[in-house]
């Protein structure tokens, strides 16, 4: 059985990739910086941890020495991450966990990049070809890492690949988060104040989204690979979509909040994660807004009820 740790295993992506490694019979190990006192799932052992202490990763490392890491562990507090100093800190203690795997007998090291790698206006983004000129602190710390991966696997002989996610979501989404922040919006009845909603982006859902880093893991694939629908779309028509099957589209007010004065248009080509990596998404917008919808309406009944499981 090989075993794998993912870091960031309590976050929006990392839960949704547990049950997926546990399907695929390996022996799980998550870290978190928090006490684990209720277990997401049975058969993960926890490991608490805080990875931005130096020498934790290396420690964790060298006692675990898994074979396999998934890399999802960053600073992701909504409108702040973009500038944060926190991307930074993650960097070096990317690095120190990246080396410690290499040399602790790692076999296959994949971790969670980002789109803001090639920049907000970057149109179709192919890994090989579209240039990388982050224009945020986030882009340019993921991109560094990235880099720093690369320039590791050349040397150690490690297998590496790194995921370029675009737009997420789903169940267990950070409530202030565009998609959520407008589903929940309209599943209380009040307005849902918006911008303009001209930005084309590429969204794919959160379980997809696992299911392509578990596939990436499992995969001989090496660098820079897009995790997206490849399916450009601009966000109005996301929004309205939730609109239609809430019924309550009057409720989406646009161009009430600030719009960029040239709208961020961004997306994927999925060449790579689908002819090499050899994965396909499973949910079209369409379904995936209709199961987060019902998620939301499970976990707003369960919280106006004082049920346990709200959304956290």
């Amino acid at each position: 059985m090989k075993r794998v740790l993912i870091t960031g295993a309590r976050g929006f992506l990392g839960r949704h990739c547990l049950p997926l490694l546990l399907e695929r019979g390996y022996e799980v190990h998550a870290v978190s910086r928090l006490p684990h006192r209720h277990p997401l799932f049975d058969n993960v052992a926890w490991h608490e941890r805080d990875l931005l202490t130096p020498g934790a990763p290396a420690s964790l490392l060298r006692t675990l020495r898994p074979e396999f890491l998934l890399h999802f562990a960053w600073y992701a507090v909504p409108g702040k991450f973009w500038k944060a100093p926190e991307n930074r800190a993650w960097v070096r203690a990317s690095r120190e966990l990246m080396q410690a795997f290499a040399e602790n007998g790692g076999e296959r090291f994949v971790g969670a990049g980002s789109c803001a790698e090639y920049g907000r206006h970057a149109g179709e983004c192919e890994e090989t070809t579209t240039p990388l000129l982050p224009d945020s602190l986030y882009g340019k710390c993921k991109l560094e890492s990235q880099q720093h991966l690369e320039l590791l696997s050349r040397q150690r002989g490690l297998s590496a690949a790194w995921g370029r996610i675009f737009f997420i979501y789903g169940p267990f989404e950070e409530p202030n988060r565009i998609v959520a922040y407008v589903i929940r919006c309209l599943l209380s009845g009040t307005a849902a104040f918006c911008s303009n909603g001209a930005q084309i982006l590429d969204f794919l859902h959160v379980s997809d989204v696992a299911s392509a880093f578990v596939t990436l893991l499992g995969a001989s694939t090496t660098g820079p690979v897009n995790v997206g629908s490849g399916n450009p779309v601009c966000l109005s028509e996301v929004l309205l979509e939730i609109g239609r099957q809430t019924g309550r589209s009057v409720l989406i007010q646009f161009g009430v909040r600030e719009s960029p004065a040239i709208p961020d248009r961004i997306w994927a080509n999925v060449n790579r994660l689908k002819n090499e990596v050899g994965w396909h998404p499973r949910l079209s917008l369409e379904e995936g807004i209709r199961q987060t919808l019902n998620w939301w309406k499970g976990s707003l009944e369960k919280a106006a009820t004082g049920s346990h499981g709200t959304p956290t």
